[in-house]
């Protein structure tokens, strides 16, 4: 197949999802761990079109949404600064922290902008260099790439009133911290495409090899996520859990060396915490030394004490352990006009996705 009508045509969607119906009537629990496959099945309907046996489950794929409160709290410390100017992608405006949002502290004076492109950072620190300039840097393996690269034009071009504060991070040690979790089941993980297209298709051969699970590797077309859909409960059938590359149109094994070697080049491997999980070694990614001038978190700032909405579950979503609709404020006092919880701020977030799609 070579356009995009082909990866949506629905006679061929119907197809696959009769065989997928024929091969079992055992309950199977597919976890997919990318927001862009969240939003492409709920938007396809694939969720209501699989037989009752196999479930989907959505996990902690949204980079918003996994962003805990006291990083949040933190940008918004740095927004209260004099002379900052804090660059950042349009969903995080909305996410709640302890006791306000980047979009109250902007209604109160302080100097927030909406950005398309991290490059975009830097055009503004040379428009404004008598102000600070703090690029929010979140993202999966997919995103860090880019920030890399401006890190990197920041130094060529000598800009020094830009910094990055990096809250970045990588796909594979959340994916092994659910798997040891045991909280949830899961027979099969639908791997991220977006990502697998930077790091190639080794870095998930512990989940066949540690926890005997199936993984495939999948686009988001919606025939991508079927096929992907029935190649995992093959898998699981015939007891050969393997790593298998179905979107071969855009990821190689060995990924994308020059991204890889980018990341590396600026980036260290930290301990990361995640909204609902806490924290997990080596999950997350800081500057190295050598670009510390950059490094936002120096700035010596007062960050506010992490509260909980206690009613709130968005961290239970993020681990599968409960979907939207089992928490009490979903589509009464959280929704999307009015966000609670990171989950239902976000265009990729889970509860946005029952919000917008779920005919319940």
């Amino acid at each position: 197949m070579k356009y995009f009508d082909e990866y949506r045509d629905k006679r061929l969607c119907q197809s696959i999802i009769e065989r997928i119906k024929e091969l079992t009537t055992e309950e199977i629990n597919i976890m997919e761990v990318c927001g862009t496959h969240t939003m492409s099945i709920f938007r396809s309907g694939i969720k209501d079109l699989l037989p009752e046996n196999i479930h989907l489950i959505s996990g902690p794929g949204c980079p918003v949404c996994v962003t805990p409160i006291s990083d949040i709290n933190h940008i918004i410390a740095l927004a209260r600064m004099d002379r900052a100017i804090i660059a950042t992608f349009g969903d995080m405006i909305n996410v709640p922290g302890s006791s306000s949002s980047l979009k109250r502290e902007k209604a109160d004076g302080a100097d927030v902008r909406v950005i398309y492109s991290p490059l975009q950072a830097l055009e503004i620190a040379q428009e404004f260099p008598q102000k600070q300039i703090i690029l929010v840097g979140i993202g999966f393996e997919t995103t860090i790439p880019l920030l890399a690269s401006v890190v990197l034009e920041a130094k060529k071009k000598a800009i020094t009133n830009f910094y990055l504060l990096s809250l970045t991070k990588l796909m594979p040690p959340i994916i092994r911290a659910l798997l040891q979790s045991q909280e949830v089941t899961i027979d099969g993980m639908l791997c991220p495409g977006h990502v697998s297209t930077i790091i190639g298709t080794k870095p998930y051969q512990f989940i066949p090899d540690c926890y005997h699970i199936a993984c495939v590797i999948a686009g988001f077309e919606p025939i991508d996520i079927l096929i992907a859909i029935y190649h995992l409960i093959l898998q699981k059938i015939k007891g050969e859990p393997q790593v298998e590359n179905k979107y071969r149109r855009a990821v190689r094994e060995e990924g994308n060396l020059v991204a890889l070697n980018l990341i590396t080049q600026i980036f260290s491997t930290v301990d990361s915490e995640w909204r609902g999980i806490g924290i997990v070694a080596d999950s997350g990614l800081d500057l190295k030394s050598e670009y510390s001038d950059l490094n936002a978190r120096n700035f010596i700032v007062k960050v506010e004490t992490t509260k909980e909405n206690n009613q709130c579950r968005c961290g239970d979503v993020l681990r599968g352990v409960v979907t939207p609709l089992q928490c009490p404020l979903f589509q009464k006092l959280c929704t999307p006009e009015n966000p609670v919880g990171a989950c239902m701020v976000s265009s990729e977030g889970v509860c946005a996705a029952y919000y917008k799609y779920s005919s319940v």
